[in-house]
């Protein structure tokens, strides 16, 4: 029993230390952060007068939306009008040549040759080889060759541009060097 009493005076002496050590540690950070308080002065900025809103009013009930499609189908025949370039739209009922099947990107320029002084190109398309001449047409756009030179052929296409008219633009075949 003694040693109980003994245990619990020694237990209670350290409860009792421990406690008073936990105090003191507290009031001084208390007292730190009063002094701390004490001496900061808050600063609050004051604010502006929030902006006044004007709602807009839209009064363009009467007059055409501006995405109105019949609007855009107006201006497009205006352009039209005023393009006047010149091109024709290709002849349907034409008699179609054997390269106008073929698309541009998939001829390839071989070689020339020369028959009773007319230059003719050599035009491989998958493995067969076409002799061309100049007025002859190649390509799905219908393509006119205009000129053949010793390194390639130039060709006027017909396309439709954004308006809808038909437009010329000019294209080439280059030679294909043979790889050996």
């Amino acid at each position: 029993m003694m040693k109980m009493i003994f245990r619990s005076s020694v237990l209670l002496l350290a409860v009792t230390s421990l406690s008073a050590c936990g105090d003191s540690e507290e009031t001084e950070i208390r007292s730190w952060m009063e002094a701390e308080r004490k001496e900061i002065k808050v600063i609050v900025p004051k604010l502006s007068e929030p902006k006044v809103y004007v709602p807009f009013s839209y009064d363009a009930k009467g007059s055409t939306e501006p995405f109105d499609p019949a609007k855009l189908l107006v201006v497009l025949a205006r352009l039209k009008a005023q393009s006047g370039n010149g091109v024709d739209a290709p002849d349907p009922n034409r008699r179609q040549d054997a390269l106008e099947s073929f698309p541009l990107d998939i001829l390839k320029m071989v070689g020339t040759i020369e028959k009773n002084k007319v230059v003719y190109a050599l035009v491989q398309a998958d493995k067969t080889v076409y002799q061309v001449k100049a007025g002859t047409y190649i390509g799905q756009n219908t393509g006119k060759i205009t000129k053949i030179s010793e390194n390639e052929i130039e060709i006027k296409e017909k396309v439709l541009d954004a308006a809808g008219d038909w437009t010329e633009r000019d294209a080439k075949l280059e030679l294909q060097e043979s790889k050996k």
